[in-house]
This record gives C-alpha cells, sequence and structure tokens, in this order.
C-alpha cells in the first residue's frame, strides 16, 4: 500500500494527475509539465516534499557521527547554515545525497531521499553511541517548496519574511503561532525556499500561498527543472555504482578525509575518476532516455542516466556517464535512440543558470 502526504486530498481536489513514486502517491501534474516549468522559471510555483525524508540528529557526539557519515566537512558550519552532502558506502559510492542544517552545537536536521529513508536510518542507527540521538521527523513534520523569482514576495506577504536570508541558511519564522523554518534552497535552478513546519498545519499554508496564485506544481516540472540545472538525482546520476568524484560533486567532499568511503574518492580526487557525468545536447530533438548507450566511432563510451526535451532551451538534453577520454566540452558522440544512432555534443553542465542570488 502506498503512502500519503497530508496534503493528498487537497492536490487530488486541485486535479493533481497522482502517481506511485518511490512507494508514495504523489502528484506527477496539475496542467502540464511544461506550463509548472515555465511557471517555476518566471514566477513561483509550489511543491510537495512531503515524501522526502526529515531526520534530527542531537547530543554531544553529533558532529563527530555525521563528519563520518556524510563526506562533506561540517564543523565550519555556523548554526542556521545549510550544507549539500552526500552519505556514501565503504566503496565509496553514494548511499544517498542529503541536505545538513546546523541547529547549533549539537544538533542538526538532515533532509534524506524518499527512497533512503530507511536504509540511512538503518545504517546510522547501526552506528549509534550514547551521545548521539537520531529521530525521524517525517511524520510529523511537513515540508514544502516554493521556488522561483517571485517566491520571497508570495511568502512575505502571507507573513513569512525572508528577507535578507544568504542563499543556503534557515530562518525560524513565527507564522500564526506556529513554527516554520524557512531554508533559502531548491532544486529547481531558480531561487527558492523549503518550508518546513508541523503537519497539522501544512494545509493552511498550502492553501494560503495556492489562493495568492502561486502555480501548484508536481513532480514532471522538477524533474526538468533540475535536470536544467544540471542537478543529480539519487537513482538516474547518484547510486551504488558511482561515487561523488564522477558525479562532478568533488566540491562536497572533505579532503582531509576521516569520512565512509574516503579511500577511493580521495584515490579519484587526486588521479582522476576513469569516468564524468556530463551534459549533452541532441543535434535534433529525439530525447535520450536512461540507459540509452553513449557510443564514440561505434564503441560503447558510456550511458544516459536522465533526459527529457527542455522548455527553457527549446532542445533534447540529457546527462550521460562517459569515460573520461571522451568527457571533454564539445566532443560529438552518438546516442544509441533504440537501435538508432542520434549525434550529440558533450557539453558543460549547466544547461540552465540564473542570475547569482544575491
Amino acid at each position: 500500500m502506498t503512502e500519503r502526504t497530508v496534503l493528498h486530498d487537497l492536490q487530488k481536489a486541485a486535479g493533481g494527475k497522482i502517481i506511485d513514486f518511490h512507494g508514495w502517491d504523489m502528484p506527477v501534474q496539475f496542467t502540464s509539465i511544461a506550463t509548472e516549468h515555465q511557471s517555476v522559471r518566471t514566477a513561483a510555483g509550489l511543491f510537495d516534499l512531503g515524501h522526502m525524508g526529515r531526520l534530527h540528529v542531537q547530543g554531544t557526539g553529533s558532529l563527530r557521527f555525521l563528519e563520518r557519515r556524510v563526506c562533506r566537512p561540517l564543523a565550519d558550519m555556523a548554526s542556521g547554515a545549510v550544507r549539500y552532502g552526500l552519505v556514501l558506502a565503504d566503496d565509496g559510492t553514494v548511499e544517498d545525497d542529503v541536505l545538513v542544517s546546523r541547529e547549533g552545537p549539537d544538533a542538526w536536521h538532515v533532509v534524506v531521499n524518499a527512497s533512503n529513508k530507511d536504509k540511512v536510518l538503518t545504517l546510522w542507527r547501526d552506528g549509534l553511541g550514547g551521545d548521539v540521538v537520531v529521530r525521524d521527523l517525517s511524520a510529523e513534520q511537513a515540508m514544502v517548496a516554493v521556488q522561483g523569482p517571485q517566491a520571497l514576495s508570495h511568502l512575505s506577504a502571507i507573513g513569512l519574511d525572508g528577507t535578507g536570508m544568504k542563499y543556503y541558511s534557515f530562518r525560524d519564522v513565527t507564522w500564526h503561532g506556529t513554527t516554520v523554518r524557512l531554508s533559502r534552497t531548491g532544486y529547481t535552478g531558480e531561487d527558492g525556499y523549503e518550508c518546513f513546519m508541523p503537519a497539522v498545519r501544512a494545509a493552511e499554508l498550502w492553501q494560503a500561498l495556492a489562493g495568492r496564485g502561486v502555480a501548484l506544481c508536481g513532480l514532471g516540472s522538477r524533474d526538468t527543472l533540475r535536470l536544467e540545472a544540471g542537478m543529480p538525482l539519487y537513482g538516474n546520476e547518484l547510486d551504488r555504482a558511482h561515487t561523488p568524484v564522477e558525479a562532478g560533486l568533488g566540491f562536497a567532499v572533505n579532503k582531509q578525509g576521516g569520512f565512509i568511503g574516503d579511500t577511493i574518492v580521495l584515490e579519484q580526487l587526486a588521479k582522476g575518476p576513469a569516468r564524468k557525468l556530463v551534459g549533452i545536447r541532441m543535434c535534433d530533438k529525439r530525447v535520450p532516455r536512461s540507459r540509452y548507450p553513449i557510443l564514440v566511432g561505434g564503441t560503447a563510451a558510456g550511458e544516459v542516466t536522465s533526459g527529457t526535451l527542455s522548455p527553457t532551451l527549446g532542445a533534447a538534453i540529457g546527462m550521460a556517464y562517459v569515460s573520461a577520454a571522451h568527457a571533454s566540452d564539445g566532443t560529438r558522440v552518438q546516442v544509441d535512440i533504440r537501435g538508432t544512432t542520434c549525434d550529440a555534443d558533450i557539453v558543460k553542465l549547466p544547461f540552465y543558470k540564473r542570475a547569482k542570488a544575491q
């Protein structure tokens, strides 16, 4: 039986097309993927992220615990800071990618992917000592995102003022007698805020934003937006077959080591990986799909991980892992699309980049 977020009934009543997403009933779209995509690029979109996992890590040993289990440095984070990181296996491949927020010296909030929440909980609880407590907040805490250039104005208009917040920081705001956390992060390539609040207040917040005309958005546009922005997705670009270095995420690696999987990852940082995640832009509008082979001179050179017809660019784009020898920008490759070889060019990621946030 699939699970449902606290906003399921509201979304279904609003015309959301519901699909099974990793065991959750989630809307893939409300109007059309292209329309919702453009709403986020030009105005603002509202996403239910209640399927994501929210964990709380607390205790005097919490920093040491997390720096062993998340490959990015965390000790220099100030309270109120948010940082992207990855949870790795012993072989350096990716168990999950996460957002870590520092609430205080010994308290942390961690967002994990829906499909990996139980796995991460099991991995972390197996290594707990008496000075660390890990709690699953997912059922009691809702999560929605407001993304797009008008996100701040819409949130401010309902009493959630994020003015002056730095990118990748959070602020706790009192809203109608409850605490809502605004986290200036997102997965769309636009400025925006992820909002955390008690699950029992989520419908009120959702309706307040929808009532202002913020476009309701589903998983379909979230995927096309993140692909244009060159952001990896667990299960596509990130998995137990690839490392952060191969995925171009070396910035999220603690160069001093000390984390699970550090031997292989640090070696790849020093010597370079044998394969790399790249962007591909098709020479026609045939869309590359996950697992389509990449060829160079008729020889296998890699594999597509994600693809779409970009609403912003009007071009067929994708991401793929290719051998390092063929990963340079401008390299002409072929994609085997159901037996037909189609030309494509290796291009620099991201495909789309907004003006830098202030």
